[in-house]
């Protein structure tokens, strides 16, 4: 595989990466990443699209090769932010976006906030948890989640980097995360999603930090209102062996007013981009060409 080149911009003064695969004179298309995930797992989709797209794929920042704010607060809306200006900066619109997890949520979120600038958009289980799991965390007095996310950071200021004594070690635990990987991808993933510490032990590049959910920010109930204000065609995926629930069964499809589909993948857990990469390619080249 001819790999992509490496390029970093700025946003909120913080140096965050890309990635680009070229083709420069070919419509934009953006790939961004979910959470401790990092640029390089879209790389099977990137080859197959990259000669009738010109693609790129940043780091979002704290994950991958993007510098680590400082303080513990990641909030959604500073993701967004930073897709925005790395769009505006590039000047990469109209553009088709294509966001797994939170990449997804900040896709459908950029594209709420700038339907112009987006000509297709599809979110591989970019929803959020199932209402039935957020309704106990909304239900909650905003005093007593404060204090859950303070004992979180708290928490995590003293959670060590876990060290892997070798990559292969690390490969192993990338395996067991997602027992659908083949051989091939785990090691990929594995080589870019890791950096060797200076006692030449293995750690993750992402930052601890982004396991923590501020409960500040733009609430969910208002932001699958915005959906309403998406006009480009949509496809939402979802992989029948996630916790992912079925947005038209739970009611969430009913916030959009786009033209919309809806795809499950059996035999695909979270990430279904790799459990199921032909018949995602498949559906998604279908999508893009309608």
């Amino acid at each position: 595989m001819l790999g992509p080149t490496s390029h970093s911009y700025f946003s909120q003064r913080l140096r965050l990466h890309y990635v680009d695969w070229g083709n420069p004179e070919a419509p934009p298309m953006i790939l961004i990443h979910g959470g401790r995930d990092h640029c390089r797992n879209w790389d099977w989709v990137a080859e197959r699209f990259r000669d009738d797209y010109h693609i790129i794929a940043p780091d979002l920042r704290g994950h991958g090769d993007s510098q680590w704010m400082l303080g513990g607060s990641y909030n959604q809306i500073d993701y967004v932010y930073d897709i925005a200006q790395l769009l505006h900066q590039k000047k990469m619109t109209p553009v088709t976006i294509v966001g797994h997890s939170l990449g997804g949520s900040i896709s459908l979120l950029y594209t709420a906030l700038h339907p112009d600038n987006v000509v297709k958009l599809v979110s591989i289980e970019g929803m959020g948890p199932p209402p039935a799991m957020m309704e106990d965390r909304l239900n909650k007095p905003m005093a007593e989640r404060l204090h859950i996310w303070m004992d979180d950071l708290r928490e995590l200021s003293g959670r060590l980097v876990r060290r892997y004594n070798s990559l292969e070690e690390a490969y192993e635990r990338m395996q067991t995360e997602n027992p659908h990987l083949s051989e091939e991808q785990a090691r990929h993933l594995t080589i870019h999603g890791s950096n060797q510490n200076e006692d030449g032990s293995f750690s993750w590049k992402f930052d601890n930090y982004v396991r923590s959910f501020p409960p500040t920010g733009v609430p969910i109930e208002e932001t699958w209102a915005m959906f309403e204000n998406i006009t480009c065609p949509t496809l939402l995926v979802r992989g029948l062996e996630s916790w992912a629930s079925d947005p038209i069964a739970d009611g969430r499809t009913k916030n959009f007013s786009c033209p919309l589909e809806v795809e499950a993948f059996e035999n695909a857990g979270h990430w279904v981009h790799h459990d199921q990469l032909e018949g995602f390619v498949s559906r998604m080249k279908d999508f893009l060409s309608a």
